[in-house]
């Protein structure tokens, strides 16, 4: 993975830059130290690691602000970093960039139950958010797999989902107003705690932009009441092929369930073995879950189980109480670490139509037997967002470069489909050269120029999202 050649002039000012930021920062905010720096050289994705040329961990949006006007005056490249979960390097630095990690600022700011918003501070852990309103019969509805240690901030960058999503939408549905800190320093107030905020839609853009407009310090967060209750289906199948039929007849009738998971036979037997869950020997499994009052769920369990049973499952059980709904989950919310257990994975993410889901799946099927490297499924169905997890041994010669070629052909596949190179992860380092898959030259140039307005020097996260060749110019200048 090619990144840019670090500046060799910022190399040699290290001392008068950090000494610059101890100015400005409070003693513990600055990381100078090459052993404590490791901690800060790569993200999720982890096959690619890079010490950067410091770290610093301000509290609160002045000390941000303070220390983005020192990088501007210095010309230092700065990469945010949220909770670093990020599985596309999105926050990968350079050697001769500062990471600006905002996992201090946690706080929860302000709550109207009546108006139905939280603001908080944008290093507050996703599920902590529901944790600070849940008493009052509230929740945040954006439930990404990494939600235990991801931070707002990186939901906001990334436009994170989850499972929850197909009703209740991605962050950019749950997003009422940022804080947000440009790169030479100053702060923007954009959006509020209302529905829609006059003039243009800045957040719309701040949402899913990747650290690359400005750092976001607090977020203003669209709370929901909780259900009245909350059950799920499993439904087991014979064939990938018959269950992607099945989710794409669900959507057809007109059903809203509030989540579609899918999981392939492989998956489903590592998830299995590591939770213990319960799950059926099948090779493809849904996990369909309805909400409401008991006669709304009892309807909807109702049409959904008939659609089902025309496609010949294999198993189709509903949850009879709570604790079963949790067994049911709980091989899906493990499934990450499951596969972790037996072998290295690349974890992709790709969206497609529902409808392509069974044309697809058969082709990610053909692929993986076309490279001789396996490939789990893993998704949410019910939007067709795909995280295919590719099997490899990282420690034989040539292995990663083969994951990544085959990884490239199926986020190809998943354009060839109608649908888009991400869904949730971001574009980050490791779709950036695919960017010319899904955009021409002209929309491309459109995108460069929204960077253009609010980082004018192209020191924001420069490396990312882009192809290095298309943006080459711009990060010399």
């Amino acid at each position: 993975m090619d990144m840019p050649i670090p500046n060799a002039a910022i190399l040699d000012r290290k001392a008068r830059i950090v000494a610059e930021l101890r100015r400005v920062l409070p003693a513990d905010a600055v990381i100078e130290d090459g052993v404590e720096l490791r901690a800060y050289e790569c993200d999720a994705l982890s096959a690619y690691r890079c010490p950067p040329l410091a770290a610093i961990l301000p509290r609160n949006t002045a000390e941000v602000a303070a220390a983005l006007k020192v990088c501007h005056a210095e010309g230092v490249p700065v990469v945010p970093r949220g909770a670093g979960t990020s599985l596309a390097g999105g926050a990968l630095p350079t050697a001769d960039s500062v990471i600006l990690g905002i996992a201090r600022m946690n706080a929860v700011l302000e709550v109207s139950y009546p108006d139905r918003y939280i603001r908080v501070e944008a290093g507050r852990t996703n599920l902590s958010v529901t944790g600070a309103v849940e008493e009052e019969g509230f929740f945040y509805a954006p439930d990404p797999s990494s939600q235990l240690a991801c931070a707002i901030a990186g939901n906001i960058a990334m436009n994170s989902g989850g499972a929850h999503c197909l009703k209740y939408g991605v962050t950019t549905n749950n997003l009422l107003g940022v804080t947000m800190v440009l790169m030479d320093g100053t702060v923007l107030e954009i959006g509020g705690p209302w529905s829609d905020a006059a003039g243009l839609d800045l957040l719309g853009l701040v949402c899913g932009s990747e650290g690359q407009l400005g750092v976001v310090t607090e977020a203003t967060l669209r709370i929901l009441p909780k259900p009245e209750g909350a059950l799920p289906v499993l439904i087991g199948f014979d064939s990938s092929e018959v269950a992607g039929a099945c989710v794409s007849d669900i959507i057809k009738a007109g059903v809203l369930p509030v989540a579609i998971e899918f999981m392939d036979g492989p998956c489903i037997k590592a998830c299995e073995a590591f939770a213990k869950a319960g799950y059926p020997d099948c090779e493809a499994l849904l996990i369909v879950e309805v909400e409401g009052a008991e006669a709304e769920i009892r309807h909807q369990l109702g049409l959904i189980t008939d659609i089902a049973r025309r496609h010949n499952p294999v198993e189709l059980r509903e949850a009879a109480d709570a604790d079963q709904a949790k067994r049911i989950w709980l091989g899906r919310k493990s499934a990450f670490g499951a596969m972790g257990q037996i072998n290295d994975y690349m974890c992709l993410d790709g969206t497609i139509p529902v409808s392509s889901l069974p044309m697809v799946l058969r082709r990610i099927g053909e692929l993986s037997r076309d490279y001789g490297l396996d490939v789990a499924n893993v998704f949410h169905a019910g939007d067709g967002n795909m995280h295919p997890l590719i099997l490899y041994n990282a420690n034989t010669p040539g292995e990663q470069e083969k994951c990544e070629a085959l990884g490239a052909d199926i986020l190809r596949l998943c354009v060839e489909a109608g649908g888009c190179l991400t869904g949730e992860h971001g574009v980050g380092i490791e779709k950036r050269d695919l960017m010319e898959v899904q955009y021409g030259p002209a929309d491309l140039e459109a995108q460069l120029r929204v960077k253009d307005v609010f980082d004018p020097q192209w020191l924001l996260n420069p490396a990312k999202v882009f192809p290095l060749h298309v943006t080459a110019s711009r990060r010399a200048g």
